[in-house]
C-alpha cells in the first residue's frame, strides 16, 4: 500500500451516490441466494466476480435486478443495510445517503411499513453500534415506468422515515425521458425533500438539461457526459451543482470507454463540485477509498487534494450545519495530522 492510499484509508469520508442493493458484498449476496435457490445468483462468493461482469448498461441492470430479486422479506432488508454499514464503517465512512429503491421490495410482497422499519431499525443501530450516519435517497426505478414512481412518491411522502433526505431517479436512461417524472418530483420536493437524480451517464448533455429543468435537480448522480457541452458545463460552476461521480462504475457499464477517458478532470478544470463515490460497489469489485485512489491518479492530487475532494462531499451533502462543521474539521484534523507525521 502506497502512503497515499494509506492515507485514503484512514480519511474520514462521506459517501453521496451508493445503491442499497447495489452494496451487498459476495458473502451477502451468496447467502442471500442459498435462502433462495430458485434465483440464478451464484452462491459461492467467487463465483459472483464472474457473475458481475457486464457487456453493457442493460446487462448490468438485469444482472443488479437479480439481486434485488433475493431482497424477499424484512429480514432480508435489514440484514442487508446493517452489513452495508459495516462495510462502511471499514472505510472509515461517518456518513453516507444510501439510495434505497423501495418500489423493488413493496412489488415482491415485502408491506411498505415493514420495509421501511427495518431500514430505519438498521439506521438506528448502525449509528449507535457502527458510528456510521445512515440517510435515504428513495429513487424511482426508471425501467418499471410511471407506476414505480407513483409508488415511490406516496411511500416517500406519506410514509416519510426519519432519515429520508432526498428522491431520486435511477436505471436506463434511454428511451426513459426525465420530463414524464415531473410530477413526481413536484411532490417530493413539496415534501421537503431534495431533487438527485440519475442523468448524463448513458445519454447526452441534454438529459441533464431535462433533469434540471424538470426535475429540479439540486445534484446530479454521474453526469459524465456535460463534457460534451460547454454551456452546461458554465451553467453546473456557476450555480454550484455538485456531479456524485463514480469512476469504475462508469467504466463497468460502459459509459466511458476507459480510465483514461474519464471526463473527471475536465469537469474539475471546468470550476465543478465533484463528488467521488462507488455507486455500487461490489458489483464493480471497488469500494469508496478505491476509487478515491482512482480519483487522485486521474487528477495528480496528493493528501491535501484528496482531503479536498473528501470535503467536496461533506458540501454537498444534505448534513446539517453542524454535521457539516464536525465532519469538515474530523478531516481537516486528520490531514494535518498525517502531514505532520510525514515530515517527521
Amino acid at each position: 500500500m502506497s502512503d497515499l492510499d494509506a492515507f485514503i484509508a484512514g480519511l474520514p469520508k462521506a459517501e453521496l451516490h451508493v445503491h442499497h442493493v447495489g452494496s451487498a458484498s459476495p458473502r451477502i449476496v451468496a447467502e442471500l441466494a442459498a435462502r433462495h435457490p430458485d434465483s440464478k445468483v451464484p452462491t459461492d462468493p467467487e463465483a459472483l466476480a464472474d457473475y458481475f461482469t457486464f457487456r453493457d448498461f442493460a446487462h448490468f441492470i438485469e444482472l443488479y435486478l437479480s439481486v434485488v430479486d433475493l431482497i424477499r422479506d424484512a429480514e432480508d432488508v435489514r440484514l442487508l443495510t446493517y452489513e452495508i454499514a459495516r462495510d462502511m464503517a471499514r472505510q472509515n465512512i461517518r456518513y453516507a445517503e444510501l439510495t434505497v429503491t423501495p418500489y423493488s421490495s413493496t412489488r415482491r410482497g415485502i408491506p411498505d411499513v415493514a420495509f421501511i422499519e427495518a431500514i430505519e431499525d438498521a439506521r438506528r443501530s448502525a449509528e449507535s453500534e457502527l458510528g456510521v450516519v445512515l440517510r435515504w435517497c428513495f429513487d424511482i426505478p426508471g425501467e418499471a415506468g410511471l407506476e414505480s414512481a407513483e409508488e415511490t412518491a406516496r411511500i416517500a411522502c406519506d410514509l416519510r422515515p426519519e432519515g429520508l433526505v432526498s428522491f431520486g431517479l435511477g436505471g436506463p436512461e434511454i428511451g426513459v425521458p426525465r420530463p414524464q417524472f415531473k410530477p413526481y418530483f413536484d411532490r417530493a420536493i413539496a415534501a421537503g425533500l431534495h431533487s438527485v437524480p440519475h442523468a448524463g451517464e448513458t445519454t447526452g448533455p441534454q438529459t441533464i438539461w431535462d433533469a434540471l429543468t424538470h426535475l429540479r435537480a439540486e445534484r446530479i448522480g454521474h453526469g459524465t457526459s456535460c463534457v460534451q457541452d460547454p454551456k452546461l458545463l458554465a451553467h453546473l460552476a456557476e450555480h454550484r451543482i455538485p456531479l456524485e461521480v463514480s469512476p469504475t462504475s462508469n467504466i463497468a457499464t460502459r459509459a466511458v470507454p476507459t480510465l483514461e477517458e474519464h471526463p473527471l478532470k475536465e469537469m474539475v478544470d471546468a470550476g465543478i463540485l465533484v463528488t467521488v463515490n462507488s455507486d455500487d460497489p461490489p458489483m464493480f469489485g471497488t469500494d469508496l477509498s478505491i476509487e478515491y485512489g482512482i480519483a487522485a491518479r486521474l487528477l495528480g492530487l496528493d493528501a491535501a487534494g484528496v482531503a479536498a475532494l473528501a470535503r467536496n462531499a461533506v458540501e454537498a451533502s444534505f448534513m446539517d450545519t453542524a454535521a457539516k462543521k464536525a465532519l469538515t474539521t474530523e478531516i481537516d484534523t486528520y490531514t494535518a495530522g498525517w502531514t505532520r507525521q510525514s515530515l517527521v
